[in-house]
Formats: structure tokens, C-alpha cells, sequence
């Protein structure tokens, strides 16, 4: 919900507006004097914080990465499950969060999918969850979970065969019956295999 006018003009205040306006006109139709009138401002005012319409909503794209990024980060610093549980929870925590958002926010979904080819954003957001599978699968091969000789070229591998769940290229399937049934047999299956 976009703030009453007089709070100070912020990013964050901006970014929440953006996101009201995307929902409202989608991505293709959304402009910055959309979101100035929205916040009750000029739309100079958004430029002071924003140089570009695509800066906006590159920011917007990356703030909801970032809470999708949080989420993960505490799966992975869960002490008290082990490294298959870790992954799994990992695994199923990144579906259900790019499935919700496409189900429930799709006008906010659609502005990630037109940035995910033209954005350094998505890049860092892609190597950042690599990453932290690197760090999961690495824990697993240190506990005696996991039979891998190089934890970066399979925590690759996990992402790049779990695709199916969380590019956005596959949104349309997410809302397919038997869709969770198939995300399972994957993550059983990439489970089985890291530990062979």
C-alpha cells in the first residue's frame, strides 16, 4: 500500500508506488508519471531517485529477488536440518516463491520476466542462489551426505535440471494438476544422486 503523500518522498516509498502501478497497468503500460501520481509528486521528484523508468523497475525486480534471496539464506543457515533436508527445503522454498509470485502477482512477475534477459540484476540474483546451493551441497559432502567431487559444477547442475521450477520461461506449467508430483520425482531424483 503506497504511503499518504505526506511522508517524505523516499526509494523505498517509490518502490512500493512502482509496485502498485505495475500491478495496476502491468509493465508495458506503466510509466513513472504513473507512479508520481500515484505518490502525489512530479515525476522530476522520481527522477531525482530513479535516473530512468528502466532503473525503476530494475529496482522493483530487485527488491523482490532480494526477498526471495532472504527467505533462501535462512534455509541455509538452518543448523538443526541435514544437508538433503537443507536442499530439499531449499529446492521446494525457491518454486513455491517464483510459483506464488507468478500465480498471485503476475502483473509484478511479467516486469521479471521482460528484465530477465536484459538485466545484470537477474545475472547476480542466478549466481547468488548457485551459490548457495554451492554452500549446501558443499556442507553435504563435509557431513558425508553427499558423494561429490566438485560442489560448484553440481550445485550448476541442481539449478540448471530445476529449471522447470523456477525460470519464468515455465510459468505457464506451474499451474498444471500434477506439476508439485513432478517437482518431487526431480528432487528426489537430483537427491539420489548426490549422494551416489
Amino acid at each position: 500500500m503506497t504511503p499518504p503523500p505526506t511522508d517524505p518522498l523516499t526509494p523505498e516509498r517509490i518502490l512500493e508506488a512502482t509496485e502498485d502501478v505495475l500491478r495496476r497497468y502491468g509493465p508495458a503500460k506503466a510509466t513513472v508519471v504513473d507512479v508520481a501520481r500515484a505518490l502525489g509528486v512530479s515525476h522530476g521528484s522520481v527522477y531525482r531517485h530513479f535516473r530512468t523508468k528502466a532503473a525503476l523497475r530494475e529496482a522493483v525486480t530487485g527488491r523482490w529477488l532480494t526477498r526471495t534471496e532472504q527467505e533462501l539464506t535462512e534455509i541455509l543457515h538452518a543448523s538443526a536440518q541435514t544437508s538433503p533436508a537443507k536442499l530439499r527445503q531449499w529446492l521446494e522454498t525457491l518454486f513455491e516463491a517464483k510459483r506464488h509470485k507468478a500465480g498471485g502477482d503476475p502483473e509484478l512477475f511479467a516486469t521479471y520476466e521482460v528484465l530477465v534477459g536484459e538485466s545484470s540484476i537477474v545475472e547476480a540474483h542466478i549466481r547468488e542462489l548457485v551459490g548457495q546451493l554451492r554452500e549446501i551441497i558443499e556442507e553435504g559432502v563435509q557431513e558425508g551426505e553427499f558423494a561429490v567431487d566438485d560442489p560448484a559444477a553440481a550445485a550448476q547442475a541442481v539449478f540448471d535440471a530445476t529449471a522447470r521450477f523456477h525460470d519464468p520461461a515455465y510459468a505457464a506449467e506451474w499451474r498444471k494438476p500434477a506439476i508439485v508430483a513432478e517437482f518431487t520425482a526431480v528432487s528426489d531424483l537430483l537427491l539420489r544422486g548426490l549422494r551416489a
